[in-house]
C-alpha cells in the first residue's frame, strides 16, 4: 500500500489530500474539503494534466511576441512537446484573442489560441 501527499490547486484553499493506493487502485482521498479535491486528487495521481501557457513571435504587429494558452489542460507528459512546438512559430499581424494559433498541440486533441489581441504597425 501506498500513500501519495498531494496539495490540491483547485482553489485558494490548498487542502492537504492522502490519497491512498494498492498499486494502480485508489482506496482512499482524505483531506479534500470540497468534491472538486477529490477528483483533482484522482485525476494526479493517474493522468495529471496541466494548462500550457507561453509566447508566440508575431511580425508586424504593436507587440513582439503574444502570450498563448492550451484552450484546455493536456496530459503533463505532453508539455514538452507542445512547448517546442510553439517555438517555431511566428505569427503575422493582426491577431485577436482566441485565435487559434496552433491546432492539436503535440497530437493532445487540444488548440493553442491567442489570450489578447496584437494589432497591425500602421506605416
Amino acid at each position: 500500500m501506498e500513500i501519495k501527499n498531494l496539495t490540491c490547486i483547485n482553489c485558494p484553499l490548498g487542502c492537504a489530500i492522502k490519497v491512498e493506493m494498492d498499486g494502480e487502485t485508489i482506496l482512499h482521498v482524505k483531506g479534500n474539503t470540497c468534491k472538486r479535491g477529490e477528483v483533482y486528487a484522482r485525476r494526479e495521481v493517474t493522468a495529471p494534466v496541466r494548462m500550457v501557457t507561453s509566447t508566440v513571435r508575431v511580425t508586424g504587429g504593436t507587440l513582439p511576441v503574444l502570450s498563448v494558452k492550451t484552450r484546455e489542460p493536456i496530459p503533463k507528459e505532453k508539455i514538452f512537446a507542445c512547448v517546442q512546438a510553439l517555438k517555431v512559430i511566428e505569427l503575422l499581424a493582426p491577431v485577436h484573442a482566441g485565435d487559434v494559433v496552433l491546432k492539436n498541440a503535440a497530437d493532445t486533441g487540444v488548440d493553442i489560441v491567442a489570450t489578447k489581441n496584437v494589432a497591425l504597425v500602421k506605416s
